[in-house]
């Protein structure tokens, strides 16, 4: 595969790698024999401390790299290393933030935001001034005693993601987190989560399908094609100085470069997901 000029950076070695995936294939097989090839033969490494967004059409196997990164599922063929080692189970140096909400409705956001550190033995009077220091970050300190039908959907993101955020992971896996979410909305939690990853330099792994989104948050994005069999086409370089303010760095003339080149790559593989799913 050639790749445009500014596609082509350097790749990190497995072992400089938080995650490295190399020349996985995913297939599921069916009852009645068949095979359907998810992703084939991709190869991404994210170093620690680096943010990857993967952009790519509907289907086209996005998650399943995700779930692979968490050790949720195994590739059929290819290696998954994490920080140097074979990931032969769970992920557990991995925080998971999912599209839908992981949110225990009969618990208030601190305890919502506390119970992973409980379920880890770690004690009581620890744990509850860890959940008080991480709702006061993610901005819901006055916000502790209230059940997450009662909060609106930009606060239950927040809740969510000092739930994930509290146990300190190594690496944060995003699955299209914000969503749901309002376009404004989606911004101030962008903004929140880039505040809270340069105080702690993560390597992140986010999916979106959204490419500004993707471009605005990241060190690097990555195009996936069209599936089945979905490939990885390339990887952008987004050399936009840090630290960002969203809306802000959209205005930049080189945000409008990149996303227009990464875009002239990208929409074609959008049209071939849009006929294969008859427009839906």
């Amino acid at each position: 595969m050639v790749q445009p000029a500014s596609v082509a950076v350097k790749r990190e070695s497995a072992d400089g790698s938080a995650v490295a995936l190399d020349a996985v294939t995913i297939s599921f097989r069916f009852a009645d024999g068949s095979a359907y090839t998810a992703v084939e033969q991709a190869t991404l490494a994210v170093a620690d401390g680096e943010f990857v967004s993967i952009v790519g059409p509907t289907g086209c196997g996005k998650t399943t790299l995700l779930n692979v990164a968490a050790g949720l599922l195994a590739p059929s063929a290819g290696r998954t290393t994490i920080f140097g080692a074979p990931l032969g189970s769970l992920n557990a140096r991995a925080g998971y933030l999912f599209q839908a909400e992981a949110l225990f409705p009969w618990k208030t956001a601190f305890e919502n935001v506390a119970i992973g550190l409980e379920i880890a033995g770690v004690p009581s009077r620890e744990a509850r001034g860890r959940a008080e220091n991480w709702l006061t970050r993610v901005g819901l300190q006055g916000f502790a005693s209230r059940y997450p039908h009662m909060l609106s959907g930009g606060q239950r993101k927040r809740v969510g993601l000092a739930q994930v955020l509290i146990r300190d992971p190594k690496i944060l896996l995003m699955d299209e987190p914000f969503g749901p979410l309002d376009a404004q909305t989606r911004q101030i939690m962008g903004n929140l989560l880039l505040d809270l990853w340069n105080a702690d330099r993560k390597a992140v792994l986010f999916v979106t399908h959204d490419l500004e989104e993707a471009i605005a948050l990241s060190d690097r994005v990555v195009i996936m094609s069209a599936g089945p069999a979905a490939r990885i086409l390339g990887e952008w370089r987004v050399a936009l100085p840090r630290p960002r303010d969203i809306a802000e760095v959209k205005l930049e003339p080189a945000f409008h470069d990149l996303h227009r080149e990464i875009w002239h790559v990208l929409k074609t593989e959008v049209l071939k997901g849009y006929a294969q799913t008859g427009g839906g």
